[in-house]
């Protein structure tokens, strides 16, 4: 299973991809640990969590990705990413999370994607926003966003 934009691919993250790629400048952090424990326990998660986004020019990894578990009882799921600061404002984590949306949309159990961010996060905000999500409120300092899947 693998996304490809233009500029990236976009890989459910396991042990085995991470030994086999360049984590130079990426940290790894312990969001990825628990995934990687979570999905050795419950294989059925791969693609419900973390993803990483790779550029294909020099085949590194540049951020991650990925939904906070399966579709919930309203299919819902919550994505969210991280782009290490050397690879930020060029358009990357617009180009995964558009990506990662469609991907969530392919699937039936999916009928909305949500997503949060800090109120004075700028980056993040405008790129919820320029993936069309709907701000839906605010909660203790954090944004909530949602898209809809188009029927």
């Amino acid at each position: 299973m693998e996304l490809q934009t233009e500029r990236l691919k976009i890989v459910p993250c396991t042990d085995e991809l991470l030994s086999m790629i360049s984590t130079e400048e990426y940290k790894i952090g312990p969001h990825i640990k628990m995934f990687l424990e979570k999905l050795r326990e419950d294989s059925t998660q791969l693609g419900w969590g973390v993803w990483l986004v790779i550029n294909r020019e020099n085949n590194t990894i540049i951020g991650d990705i990925g939904f906070k578990g399966k579709p919930n009882s309203e299919n819902t799921v919550e994505v969210g990413y991280g782009i290490i600061p050397s690879a930020q404002n060029k358009g990357y984590a617009t180009e995964a999370v558009n990506e990662i949306i469609k991907w969530a949309f392919t699937n039936v159990d999916v009928d909305k994607v949500v997503a949060e961010c800090l109120h004075d996060n700028i980056p993040s905000i405008k790129v919820l926003e320029k993936l069309n999500m709907n701000k839906i409120g605010t909660v203790n300092d954090m944004l909530k966003w949602e898209l809809k899947k188009v029927r």
